[in-house]
């Protein structure tokens, strides 16, 4: 990679996934800053000459070590960090996908820069310290579920709704 992740020169593009298997949602434990030890969805940065797409398949099979096709955009945002001393430690410009599995995939196994990987259902996401989501986490996986209803697919039974 050029560039230091860490306060960095220039942004960098990263990618993350909202990938929705049976009322559940693919979390990964973050081995690395930023976010270190912290459940997030898979993802990570843009490697240069590579499309947002090749992005998101390559880095959720370098975590998870599942094949992934991406649907549709669902939100682009900055994620911005200051360090003690007030000058950016972290500046990622973030465009996060919901994607659906390949044929025959289900079973993950934490790989790269990653601790653990796992199903987690919805519903859990409520109730269980370990899964305890940054805001703008929660949100991007509500919209991934909105994002199903609208093209069809079928939302379980428990809705939709993840607590703020």
């Amino acid at each position: 990679m050029a560039g230091s992740r860490e306060y960095p020169s220039a942004p960098i593009a990263g990618v993350g996934a909202v990938v929705i298997e049976d009322a559940s949602i693919l979390l990964v434990r973050r081995a690395q800053p930023p976010l270190l030890g912290e459940w997030s969805i898979p993802g990570g940065a843009v490697e240069l000459g590579e499309t947002l797409e090749e992005a998101i398949a390559r880095e959720v099979r370098e975590e998870t070590g599942l094949a992934i096709v991406p649907i549709s955009i669902l939100k682009t945002f900055d994620r911005i960090e200051r360090g003690a001393n007030g000058g950016v430690r972290f500046h990622f410009i973030l465009v996060d996908f919901l994607c659906s599995l390949e044929a025959g995939q289900k079973s993950p196994r934490a790989a790269s820069d990653v601790s653990a990987v796992q199903w987690a259902p919805i519903e859990i996401l409520r109730h269980r310290k370990e899964f305890i989501l940054p805001e703008w986490t929660r949100a991007v996986i509500e919209q991934g579920w909105i994002r199903l209803q609208e093209l069809g697919t079928p939302i379980p039974s428990s809705g939709i709704v993840l607590p703020t």
